[in-house]
């Protein structure tokens, strides 16, 4: 028989030897307090013994929470009564008659409520599930959960509430009133250790059971690199997604309906919570570290992976902390930051790494036509993307070193008189990052033996870099500032590539097109023209520009300066020449011609060899219409 260890108090309902004495009170006597143990202790030992399943069949397959429930909390009172009067026979005579009586009767009530405990657990569980504690936790105080929680009728406040909550609700809210009542009652018993244990193995099979659902497995770092990465891809973005679910609804909603059970001890809350929740929290947490400890290569794969991975940390890192705020659940948080940490590592590698691949990127191959380098849209696709995460870089670079200030150009950070803020390390760090993919593009534009071909690829490029920043949240890293300035430096290329592609085409032309000539000498300008526009025909019908607005801007630029001069020139001038077939030989091209021309320029199909006979033989059929 397990013996109870009471201290000497005295009970509420028994009148105090120090009551102040009334003409309508009796006065306390041996002989009624005597008559109030007798009467506590009998109607206690009527109610238990009614339960006991062990002397009665019916007790035995019958729940008393769920038979009736009303019964149930008079059960409980007169537990929590024969309690009080147990410490009363302890302190006034320890060798009463009575106490062994009331230790039995306190034993039997004991195992009824571990039986109940433990049947309302498990018979509750789709009530108890840690979705609808999370999803009461979110709209219900524990302040309003006590109105479930009337010692003396509970009933009435549960249908009280009933108007306002589902009828899952209503379940889940008596279930939770109930198992708090005995956890409260186990424990002024003394019984509390039977309780926890209880709760302990039925909880934690719902934790593991959830977080098995969720997909997360213990794993080692082996089989990580032995992993392929589809395999890899897959496990991690899993992962992502079982986060938010764990600590959203898991982890909280058994937080929840732990603290809620056992409000009346910190210490068995945290017991339970840490039991429960410690294992499988730590399994969910650790993955990440051994994914970013694994040999697998630097991808853009790898690197977005790593960074959806320390977004699910980070953005729940309020939620780890407050959840697992016990000092015995601080494994679980320092699991978490521990692989935030080495995600942080891993990520300025693969960072560090990009930059590397840039400045190492060796190949010669000239991009047909001047055109887009997929160096350039490669490393912009992946920076644009990256920009996405500023707000996890920012936390990342924030720990790391800059770009020695030497390294950069100065118009990248702040004069000393400038009035503005100094710039934000990860706005340095993505300028640093596109200044270093635009010094290769310089160097790669030298490999072209044409001049102007390079001033082209360079201006294509540029352009392509600052579109890609302007249509992502580069812009906001960058600024408005960084955009002019290289929109203006796109243009200075594109103004070098037209001088040096056709200025001989301009300087053929004559200053005043209208200007009376001998008739040989517009048979020479005539020939001037043909013979540059031949040749600019021939080198730039090959090349290409792929941004439809820097396109425009250049034929535009080109077409303003040659059409309308030419034009001028060509009506003047085409009946001096000698006839239709002095025409024929001297005017090879209509200022139609060269309209048609210069509109089909930079897409890179234009036959070298086709535009100027084409021209001539639309020219001729014209002059002989």
């Amino acid at each position: 028989m397990r013996s109870i260890c009471f201290s000497p108090k005295t009970i509420s309902f028994l009148s105090s030897p120090r009551s102040s004495p009334s003409r309508h009170a009796l006065p306390p006597t041996p002989l009624r307090t005597e008559f109030m143990v007798e009467q506590i202790v009998e109607k206690a030992s009527s109610l238990i013994m009614k339960w006991n399943p062990e002397t009665s069949a019916y007790a035995n397959v019958t729940s008393l929470f769920y038979e009736n429930r009303r019964e149930a909390m008079q059960f409980i009172k007169c537990v929590n009564d024969l309690q009080k009067v147990m410490h009363l026979i302890v302190s006034e005579d320890s060798t009463h008659y009575r106490l062994v009586q009331a230790q039995n009767l306190m034993q039997i009530a004991m195992k009824r409520l571990q039986k109940e405990f433990y049947q309302i657990l498990s018979m509750n569980r789709a009530h108890l599930d840690p979705e609808s504690m999370s999803t009461r936790s979110s709209r219900t105080s524990r302040s309003s959960i006590s109105d479930f929680e009337d010692e003396v009728s509970p009933d009435d406040d549960v249908r009280a509430a009933s108007d306002s909550i589902s009828e899952v609700e209503q379940v889940s809210s008596i279930a939770m009133a109930d198992l708090k009542a005995i956890a409260e009652c186990m424990n002024a018993a003394g019984y509390a250790k039977e309780c926890v244990n209880v709760y302990k193995v039925v909880r934690k099979s719902i934790i593991d059971e959830g977080i098995y659902r969720l997909g997360v497995e213990r794993i080692s770092s082996s089989r990580i690199n032995k992993m392929d990465w589809q395999a890899l891809d897959m496990k991690i973005s899993n992962w992502i997604g079982a986060v938010k679910v764990a600590m959203k609804t898991l982890f909280f909603g058994e937080r929840f309906l732990c603290d809620h059970v056992f409000a009346v001890s910190e210490s068995i809350r945290e017991s339970c919570f840490s039991e429960i929740s410690k294992e499988g929290a730590t399994l969910l947490f650790g993955f990440p570290e051994l994914v970013a400890k694994s040999k697998k290569p630097s991808s853009p794969e790898k690197m977005f992976r790593a960074l959806g991975m320390y977004t699910a940390i980070s953005e729940n890192w309020v939620e780890i902390e407050s959840i697992f705020s016990f000092e015995s659940t601080s494994p679980v948080r320092t699991q978490a930051l521990s692989s935030l940490i080495k995600l942080s590592e891993s990520i300025y590698t693969m960072l560090s790494g990009f930059e590397s691949s840039i400045q190492k990127h060796s190949s010669k191959t000239l991009v047909p036509g001047g055109g887009v380098h997929s160096l350039t849209s490669n490393a912009m696709d992946y920076l644009s993307l990256l920009a996405d995460y500023s707000n996890v870089l920012t936390d990342i670079i924030s720990d790391w070193p800059p770009p020695e200030k030497s390294s950069l150009p100065e118009s990248y950070f702040d004069s000393p008189d400038s009035d503005d803020p100094p710039a934000a390390a990860i706005s340095t760090r993505f300028a640093w990052l596109v200044l270093v993919l635009l010094c290769k593009l310089d160097g790669k534009a030298k490999y072209y033996k044409d001049v102007s071909l390079s001033y082209l690829f360079l201006a294509s490029n540029l352009q392509h870099v600052v579109f890609k920043v302007r249509t992502s949240n580069l812009q906001y890293l960058l600024g408005e500032d960084w955009i002019v300035k290289h929109e203006a430096k796109v243009g200075q290329f594109a103004a070098s590539y037209e001088r040096l592609a056709w200025n001989t085409v301009f300087s053929s032309l004559p200053e005043n097109p209208t200007a009376d000539l001998s008739p040989e000498e517009a048979k020479e300008t005539f020939k001037r023209f043909n013979i540059s526009f031949d040749e600019a025909s021939r080198k730039q019908s090959v090349c290409v520009v792929a941004d439809p607005k820097l396109r425009d801007e250049i034929k535009v630029s080109i077409g303003r300066k040659i059409t309308p001069v030419y034009r001028e020139f060509y009506e003047k001038h085409r009946g001096r020449v000698g006839g239709q077939s002095g025409a024929g030989v001297y005017v090879r091209y209509a200022p139609e011609d060269v309209e048609n021309y210069l509109s089909n320029l930079f897409y890179g199909t234009i036959d070298s060899g086709s535009s100027a006979t084409t021209s001539t033989t639309s020219s001729r059929q014209r002059h002989r219409a």
